[in-house]
């Protein structure tokens, strides 16, 4: 059901809600907490500050294309397919123009990004191409153009000049002992959540979601709402390439794969509906850390890499599978 403002769950049974409340906002929180009892059982290392520093690192740079992941998700378009080959763009991108300053190269990394981000809303928004299906070419183009004009190698910082050195010690700077990106995440966590909850584009963009067809005879220019949610997300994860290459003192067209899958995950765990609507910013926050601290829980306990992506697929399907149960009991088959 919807209510005028698009909100979903307004009347939706107790019972329904339950596994929202659950996965969605604090509730997450309480299966992070169980994960952090569940480290230090599996291994006395768990709460070691370098462990927590391996943790927090790759988190953030999830955390920070998961809060712009969860615009294209509320608006009822799933999931930015095309994140890895962004990530890998905006992080070549900017290593390949440090000759311009460290300013002029993450301005250059963004601009990457963003332009995938225009390309991708204006198709999906306006064309009404299906985004699963066009993000996922976008991604294969992108990847291969990078190959091709990189001949399959990697790009390196020149630290000959003040601003090599400076792009490495982007992802690296600390204040008070908390490191920057983990800093960069609270604020740009906050923006969303202010922009996601009271702002006209966040009531927009949930309407849209919610009811696309509702959302454009109520005068909503869901083509633009739509739009805004991709700059959105192409920004973030722009943001988050370029923190990569930073990290690892590289650019190359293999730095941003699994965070399509990873994000996604975050995003439906931390109680955001597939299909649009539904979902805050503070939950999508709880289920990256969720993610982080799950990984790294299976890392301590010997589990490989492939293991470790078996555990997430299924996790994945459970909470679809719940969420889509939930939403039926409650009269709806939408999810």
């Amino acid at each position: 059901m919807t209510d005028a403002r698009g909100d979903r769950t307004a009347n939706e049974r107790p019972e329904v809600l339950w596994l929202r409340r659950l996965l969605g906002g604090v509730g997450i929180y309480i299966v992070v907490l169980l994960m952090l009892f569940v480290g230090t059982l599996v291994s006395p290392d768990f709460l070691t500050s370098e462990n927590l520093l391996n943790i927090v690192r790759p988190v953030t740079l999830l955390g920070i294309v998961a809060v712009g992941v969860m615009f294209i998700t509320h608006g009822g378009h799933y999931v930015d397919l095309s994140i890895p080959a962004i990530m890998a763009l905006s992080g070549m991108v900017a290593v390949s123009t440090l000759g311009l300053g460290i300013v002029g190269s993450v301005v250059c990394g963004l601009g990457a990004g963003l332009l995938v981000g225009l390309t991708n809303g204006l198709l999906i928004g306006y064309l009404r191409l299906n985004p699963i299906i066009w993000t996922l070419a976008m991604n294969f183009m992108l990847d291969g153009l990078l190959r091709w004009s990189t001949g399959g190698n990697q790009v390196y910082p020149d630290y000959t000049t003040g601003a090599g050195d400076a792009f490495v010690n982007l992802s690296r700077c600390e204040m008070a002992g908390v490191p920057g990106i983990t800093l960069l995440l609270v604020v740009l966590a906050a923006v969303a959540h202010l922009l996601a909850r009271r702002t006209c584009f966040g009531d927009q963009l949930q309407l849209t979601g919610s009811a696309y067809d509702v959302a454009a005879t109520s005068g909503v220019s869901v083509r633009r709402v739509i739009l805004l949610s991709f700059l959105i997300s192409s920004f973030t994860t722009a943001l988050a390439g370029i923190l990569l290459a930073s990290l690892s003192k590289q650019g190359t067209f293999t730095n941003g794969q699994g965070y399509d899958f990873n994000a996604v995950t975050a995003v439906v765990i931390g109680g955001v509906a597939l299909t649009g609507g539904v979902g805050t910013v503070l939950g999508v926050v709880g289920g990256v850390l969720l993610i982080g601290l799950l990984g790294n829980i299976m890392t301590l306990a010997g589990w490989g890499s492939f293991d470790q992506m078996i555990a997430k697929g299924v996790l994945f399907v459970i909470v679809v599978g719940g969420m889509a149960y939930a939403a039926r009991r409650g009269g709806r088959d939408d999810e």
